[in-house]
């Protein structure tokens, strides 16, 4: 399922590459989506991308983590795991946008496209399964997951206050915590499983 969503992203993102109109359409527009009441931008603002680096790294990670994170569902979970990796992927859209919306509800000038909030929770939600396994930073150094994920939240928190870049470091954090945070809502006995793969033997 990872790959289909990975798919669609990748097809409606190159269209809006050479379609200005589509991204204006889809993008997250807190304004608009307080005024206006689109609130389909909470969704849509993750198949559109700014340019091909931000696409490719995006669904390369998505890809690469989904597969893992489908893998743990079929595991913990009696529902099917493409079904739940979808619903998912989808809160972690929203989720992750909605804070956005809450922050520059007041900015109408302030927008912002790509699925790295929703990616953020795919990555988190492998590192809740199993924190001690190795993460690939830059593609060359091997960290726990556990370690990425603390430097990491604290990075877009610091990075969040700071706001001196075009980087939705807000979307990146919520995203990232619901996704550490959802296999507990679904089963909240997999905290004893966290801490038993954080603190083994």
């Amino acid at each position: 399922m990872s790959l289909f969503i990975v798919l669609i992203t990748i097809g409606v993102s190159v269209y809006a590459f050479y379609n200005q109109h589509i991204v204006a359409k889809l993008s997250l527009s807190p304004y608009r989506v307080k005024e206006s009441k689109e609130y389909y931008r909470l969704l849509s603002h993750g198949v559109i991308h700014a340019d091909w680096a931000h696409l490719l790294v995006n669904m390369y990670v998505l890809y690469m983590f989904g597969k893992v994170c489908e893998t743990y569902f079929s595991i913990f979970f009696s529902i099917s795991s493409s079904v739940l990796f979808v619903l998912f992927y989808v809160a972690a859209l929203v989720i992750s946008g909605l804070f956005s919306v809450y922050k520059h509800r007041n900015h109408p000038e302030y927008s912002a496209i790509g699925a790295s909030g929703a990616v953020m929770a795919v990555v988190f939600a492998t590192i809740f399964f199993d924190p001690w396994n190795k993460l690939w930073f830059f593609g060359v150094i091997p960290i726990p997951g556990i370690v990425f994920g603390g430097l990491y939240l604290v990075y877009s928190f610091y990075m969040d206050k700071k706001n001196t870049d075009n980087i939705g470091h807000d979307a990146h954090l919520s995203g990232a915590i619901f996704g550490l945070v959802f296999p507990v809502i679904l089963k909240f006995s997999l905290i004893n499983h966290f801490f038993g793969q954080l603190f083994p033997g």
